[in-house]
């Protein structure tokens, strides 16, 4: 008989392998199991006929499966141990794509890469496959989104409430070089990481009456006879941690019609009756950000607001209640931060709630609440602190006008007592403005309802004091501090610059992605001429990267060798692009007047969407896309200067505009900028900063060294000084030639085809007002862009700041934000979990 051959034995690993669960394995084997089940299973397709969106959806799900796994963990540990949470209550959530950040957070990346090369796809045109959350528009949303990836990361219990919108803000395209609005439908294609909660449901009521009634121990109660009355639908998306098991909650809310169609009113032939319900309900959360302009749009901003949080606090009682909490412990379980005031009705509901459902009394009530809710600020401009009239509060939430009413007549009894015979003060500190066709302050009723108030920067904390909120300071000097923000370095060092990263964990290690205080190490390599030069290599990747995408989108070819100044953010005059745009001109006419002068290549590159309803912000991405229509086709200068608008600025885009930038413009007028995150961003990947001392950028300076910073323009108080002792713009017109030679050349008609009237209302706004002094500070911006000019020239001393700029950005995490805002406000404390998934 012959020997039979004894098969070939398994290593130990490809049996571990082989025993993974398909849908928790971390091997490459589980993630080709799991993907090629999900693309049959859940797509029904097999490989030969799976479209782009197909595959996909699978890479999406398979990797949402090792989410939720994690997921009924943390809640299983959390519930158990009994610590406080936070929600954090935000109209936006700017999450951006969250596939390849997920793959991060599980430290599957490379794992990924190598299952999808055995299967022969590409992941990288997977992950561009997915389409950008419409949750959110600018930093508000993405500040959000970058705490509720730290929460989750130093193991805080935290429950994230928003508004589920159908549609985005807008998605924005050029056309004839002005912005044109397109309807963002981020979800046509369906939405893999959000689980709908058909039975998690809630009540809102809108307008009606109420009524005063005894209840039948003799006290005096109101009831609330609401005339319309919607669902509110939870949808969840699980957001986890980075190198932990902890997933935490975004719980984002839909609303629809309690009952959505009427079907005695489609038997009589009322089709369109029939449906009416379902329509007007559906409304509340069917787009961001509504426009404002008319009544109906203001209607629902309000509808909106109260809707989200409304649900917010009806889910938390209810989980509060599930664990055997009463409403007298809910200030111990949650801790409520209103991210700005668009949530800060949230301090009338959570009382409504607890006087007329839970019949608590007022003292009691006003205490639970007092004591839930944390403010913060993100504006020092006065015209962006929400106010709503009276009659429209009246209209909508008659209850909680009453409960305002209430509140009001007690603060101000308060602040009769602390400033006797101080009528004044006690109109600006009221949460009613009688002066201004009476209107509801909501600023005002969060700094009262709330146990603490933040703003975003040390300079803005500082200004708030000052200015804005002043009389509340002096009010109640203790609730005041300041948490300046932060940005996470996963999303936006470690997927965004994923060659930045590997030369950082080449030489730092891979304890930053954590503890981003760990880059101080690079400071002993910043004069390192091998390390430097590895440093030029992925910086030149980088903005080839951009230059082809740049290629694609616009038609405009840019060269990488050339200086990429970047200026992206939302468009608005404080934010004063025209400012760069000048510049721009001046060193445009500059260069032909002096074609044989040796001059620093430079690409301008803008970014940034404008409020649909904002003109002058519109004919400002006009003028960018004019001067770059010009400056382009220019044979003479092609060279030496490219302008490039990159449309549609987003979470995706941004991931390609941060490595990529040399220099930064961060060029607010001083005072008006209440933190900024973009600064962090660009600085966190090596860009230099050109800025003034607004907002955050005073802190990046102080942490990076004056000596690697570009610093210009007036301050705050040089700000205030110019504007009390009378401002005359056009001064610095007549006086500066440079200034007055690029202003008549957009005067003449050159960037808009002979037309010399397309940017007159923003060549006046200039010469006449001039609200944030972009041409005070316009000779030192231009002197100020000579100096980047010379230091690019001297690539050594460059590259030594830009590394020095990233070894010193560790402050700037949103891990060190929430660290301070759970110490210091929150008093939360972090709940490990541990996992049996393999």
């Amino acid at each position: 008989m012959k020997n039979k051959s004894n098969p070939p034995q398994k290593t130990a690993n490809a049996e571990t392998q082989d025993h993974e669960h398909t849908r928790t394995g971390m091997s490459i084997q589980a993630l080709k199991r799991a993907f090629n089940d999900n693309l049959f299973y859940l797509q029904g397709r097999f490989h030969d006929v799976a479209s782009a969106n197909d595959q996909y959806m699978a890479a999406a799900y398979t990797v949402r499966d090792r989410l939720l796994a994690r997921w009924i963990q943390s809640a299983q540990a959390y519930k158990n141990s009994g610590v406080r949470t936070v929600c954090y209550l935000s109209a936006e959530f700017l999450l951006g794509p969250h596939l390849g950040n997920n793959m991060i957070n599980l430290a599957i990346m490379d794992k990924a890469q190598e299952a999808a090369q055995e299967m022969g796809l590409d992941l990288q045109a997977i992950m561009d496959q997915e389409e950008e959350p419409g949750l959110g528009n600018g930093g508000l949303g993405r500040l959000a989104a970058c705490y509720m990836d730290s929460l989750a990361t130093l193991q805080i219990p935290a429950i994230g409430y928003g508004i589920r919108y159908e549609f985005g803000i807008f998605d924005q395209e050029i056309e004839e070089g002005w912005q044109k609005e397109v309807t963002d439908v981020w979800l046509r294609n369906g939405n893999p990481w959000e689980l709908p909660r058909p039975k998690l449901r809630f009540q809102v009521k809108f307008g009606g009456h109420t009524e005063q009634y005894q209840d039948e121990t003799g006290n005096l109660r109101v009831r609330w006879h609401p005339s319309e009355i919607v669902s509110g639908m939870a949808y969840d998306t699980p957001i986890l941690g980075y190198d932990v098991n902890n997933v935490n909650l975004l719980r984002l809310w839909k609303s629809e019609a309690c009952e959505s169609f009427d079907f005695s009113a489609f038997n009589k032939g009322d089709y369109y009756g029939a449906v009416h319900e379902k329509i007007v309900a559906e409304t509340i959360s069917k787009v961001l950000y509504p426009n404002d302009e008319a009544i109906k749009g203001k209607e629902l901003r309000l509808k909106q607001q109260y809707f989200f949080v409304s649900c917010s606090l009806q889910d938390m009682m209810r989980l509060h209640k599930k664990q055997g909490g009463s409403p007298e412990g809910f200030e111990k379980k949650f801790a409520a931060q209103l991210n700005d005031t668009h949530p800060s009705v949230a301090v009338a509901e959570l009382m409504r709630l607890l006087l007329d459902e839970y019949a608590l009394p007022w003292d009691q009530a006003w205490d639970i609440t007092h004591n839930t809710f944390a403010y913060t600020n993100h504006t020092l401009l006065p015209e962006a602190l929400e106010t709503w009239s009276v009659d429209l509060f009246q209209r909508l939430l008659p209850r909680h006008l009453e409960i305002i009413y209430e509140i009001n007549q007690r603060f101000l009894d308060e602040v009769r007592r602390c400033f006797l015979n101080d009528e004044l003060r006690l109109a600006r500190m009221s949460l009613i403005d009688e002066g201004n066709g009476r209107r509801v302050r909501m600023a005002n009723l969060a700094c009262v309802g709330s146990f603490a108030i933040n703003g975003v920067a040390k300079l803005h904390t500082e200004l708030l004091k000052t200015t804005v909120l002043s009389d509340f300071y002096q009010l109640c000097p203790e609730k005041f501090s300041n948490k300046t923000n932060g940005v996470t370095p996963r999303r936006f060092l470690v997927l965004s610059n994923p060659r930045l990263a590997t030369l950082l964990t080449d030489t730092v290690g891979n304890g930053w992605q954590r503890d981003l205080m760990q880059l101080r190490g690079l400071e002993t390599h910043a004069t390192d001429a091998a390390f430097q030069q590895r440093w030029q290599a992925v910086k030149h990747a980088a903005k080839q990267d951009l230059a082809d995408c740049i290629l694609e989108r616009t038609g405009v070819s840019i060269n990488p060798d050339s200086l990429f100044d970047i200026q992206a953010k939302r468009i608005h005059e404080y934010k004063r692009q025209h400012l760069n745009v000048l510049h721009i001109i001046a060193l445009y006419e500059w260069i032909k007047q002096n074609p044989n002068a040796e001059i620093t290549p430079r690409t301008f590159v803008f970014g940034g969407k404008a409020a649909p309803g904002y003109y002058m912000a519109k004919l400002i991405i006009k003028l960018i896309t004019s001067v770059g229509m010009m400056i382009n086709s220019d044979k003479q200068v092609q060279d030496k200067l490219k302008v490039v608008f990159m449309p549609n600025f987003n979470v995706k885009n941004s991931q390609r505009a941060y490595p990529a930038a040399d220099l930064s413009e961060q060029i607010s007028t001083a005072g008006k900028e209440a933190s900024g995150t973009g600064n962090m961003k660009f600085s966190m990947n090596g860009a230099l900063t050109i800025g003034t001392l607004d907002g955050a950028n005073v802190e990046i300076r102080e942490e990076v060294g004056a000596e690697n910073f570009f610093l210009f323009g007036l301050t705050a108080e040089q700000v205030e000084q110019r504007k009390r002792e009378g401002y005359h713009p056009r001064r610095h017109y007549e006086e500066d030639a440079q200034l007055r030679e690029a202003i008549n050349l957009i005067q003449s008609g050159f960037f808009s085809h002979g037309d010399s009237n397309l940017f007159q209302p923003l060549i006046d706004n200039l010469l006449q007002s001039d609200p944030y002094l972009v041409l005070a500070d316009f000779r030192a911006y231009a002197d100020c862009q000579q100096r980047v000019g010379q230091a690019y020239a001297d690539q050594a001393h460059w590259t030594q700041m830009a590394i020095l700029n990233v070894a010193r950005i560790g402050k700037f995490s949103s891990d060190r934000a929430i660290k301070e805002y759970c110490d210091e406000i929150w008093k939360a404390k972090p709940c490990a979990v541990e996992t049996d998934c393999h």
